[in-house]
C-alpha cells in the first residue's frame, strides 16, 4: 500500500481511512466518498459556530410526496364496496340491526332472490313504529314505489307511456296511501280513475263500499281502511317497498302491473294506546291502458285486469271491508289460529290468489310483522 499523502484530515483513524481506499478500489456501491477540502472547511465552520446562529443555507424541506397509495386505497375500497353489492343485497353489513341508522335501500329494480335479514327483535315505539322491522330502511310512501323509465309501447308514445306511468302510481297512493282513506272514507280521487265503463269493476265498487260488503266484495282487495273506531295510524309515515312494469298488453294496450308492500303502524283507537304493531299488505294490481278506438274507455282511466293483496295482521274472518289488527299479543307470531307460516316482508315471489292469508282464504300464521 503507497503512502498516505494530503488526505487532508490527520483526525481519520488509519483503519477507516483503509477500508475506504478498498471500497473505492473494489468498486462497492454505496461506499463512501472522500470529502473534498471546500467541504472539510464548510464543515469545520459549522461545528465552530455558535449554538444560535444560523446554519449555512438551512432551509424548510417539504412534507415527502407519496406516490400511488391514495390509488391503491381507492382500488381495494371499490373492490371490497363490489364484494359487498354481491354477498350483502340488503346492506346488512354495517347496519346497527333495527335498520333506523342504516343506509335507506335503494329502489326495488326487479323482484329479490330472497327476503330480506331478520332484524333483532325489538317492539315498535309511537317514536319509532318501525323499529325491529326491515321496512325501518324503506321509503316513504309514494318514493318506494320505482317506476322505470318510458318508451313507446303499443299504441302509446313514449311520452304518453311517461304519463299513463305516473298515473298508476298516482292510483296505489289513492288507494294504498291516502290518509283520508286509511281513516276510513269513500276513495274517490282512485275510483276515478278507474274506467266507468268496466261493468263487472262497477259493481264491486258499489257492493265494497256497501253498508255490509261480502268477501267477494271486500272493498281490502284494492283499498287500505282502518276503521277509526278500531284502529288509527301512529305518525303520517307508510313505508312502502314495490315496482312497476310495463309491457304491450292485447289489442295494443299499455298493461302495467305494479307489485307493492305497504307498512302500517297502528295502535288501538283507545284514548291513552301507545302499544304498537303493523298491519302489513302486499298488493299485485294489473291495469290496461286502452287504445280508445279498440276499447270503450273514459279519456285518462284504466282498466282493471286483475288486483290480489296479502294481507298479515289485517284481521282474519271477520274483517268486515276494514283492516282489523289485534293488539295485546306482543308478537307476529300469535296472529292467526294456524296455518302456514309466513314471512310478509319476503317479496321473493308473485302473491297467490288462493294462499292462505290472501281475503277469502282464513287465517295464517307470520314469522315477524
Amino acid at each position: 500500500m503507497g503512502p498516505r499523502e494530503d488526505r487532508g484530515d490527520a483526525s481519520i483513524p488509519d483503519d477507516v481511512w483503509e477500508q475506504f481506499l478498498k471500497d473505492s478500489v473494489a468498486g462497492v456501491p454505496d461506499a463512501p466518498e472522500e470529502p473534498s477540502a471546500r467541504a472539510r472547511e464548510v464543515t469545520e465552520r459549522l461545528l465552530n459556530a455558535p449554538a444560535d446562529e444560523d446554519g449555512w443555507r438551512t432551509y424548510t424541506p417539504a412534507p415527502a410526496r407519496r406516490r400511488g397509495r391514495g390509488w391503491y386505497l381507492v382500488g381495494l375500497l371499490a373492490a371490497a364496496a363490489l364484494l359487498v353489492a354481491a354477498f350483502d343485497p340488503w346492506d346488512v353489513i354495517g347496519s346497527s340491526g333495527d335498520g333506523a341508522s342504516g343506509t335507506p335501500l335503494a329502489q326495488e329494480s326487479e323482484r329479490p332472490t330472497g327476503a330480506p335479514p331478520v332484524e333483532p327483535a325489538r317492539l315498535a315505539t309511537l317514536a319509532e313504529p318501525f323499529r325491529g322491522s326491515p321496512a325501518a330502511r324503506w321509503a316513504d310512501g309514494a318514493a318506494g314505489i320505482s317506476v322505470p323509465p318510458a318508451r313507446a309501447t303499443g299504441w302509446m308514445s313514449t311520452a304518453q307511456v311517461e304519463k299513463a306511468l305516473r298515473q298508476t302510481r298516482d292510483f296505489l297512493v289513492a288507494s294504498s296511501l291516502d290518509p283520508a282513506v286509511l281513516r276510513g272514507e269513500r276513495p274517490t280521487r282512485a275510483i276515478a280513475l278507474v274506467n266507468p265503463h268496466q261493468k263487472d269493476v262497477k259493481d264491486y265498487l258499489a257492493a265494497a263500499f256497501a253498508a255490509a260488503p261480502t268477501q267477494e266484495n271486500d272493498p281490502l282487495l284494492l283499498f287500505s281502511r282502518f276503521e277509526p273506531s278500531h284502529a288509527r295510524l301512529v305518525g303520517d309515515v307508510v313505508k312502502t317497498r314495490g315496482r312497476i312494469t310495463f309491457r304491450e298488453g292485447e289489442r295494443g294496450a299499455l298493461q302495467v302491473a305494479t307489485d307493492v308492500t305497504y307498512v302500517y303502524p297502528v295502535v288501538s283507537a283507545a284514548p291513552g294506546s301507545d302499544e304498537v304493531v303493523r298491519t302489513i299488505a302486499r298488493r299485485e294490481v294489473v291495469v290496461n291502458w286502452s287504445d280508445p278506438s279498440k276499447v270503450v274507455t273514459a279519456p285518462g282511466t284504466l282498466s282493471l285486469v286483475s288486483y290480489k293483496v296479502d294481507m298479515t295482521n289485517g284481521g282474519c274472518d271477520d274483517r268486515a271491508g276494514w283492516f282489523a289488527p289485534e293488539f295485546g299479543t306482543r308478537g307476529p307470531a300469535e296472529e292467526g289460529a294456524g296455518g302456514e307460516t309466513v314471512d310478509p316482508y319476503d317479496r321473493s315471489t308473485p302473491v297467490s290468489g288462493d294462499a292462505p292469508g290472501s281475503p277469502d282464504q282464513g287465517c295464517r300464521t307470520a314469522s315477524r310483522s
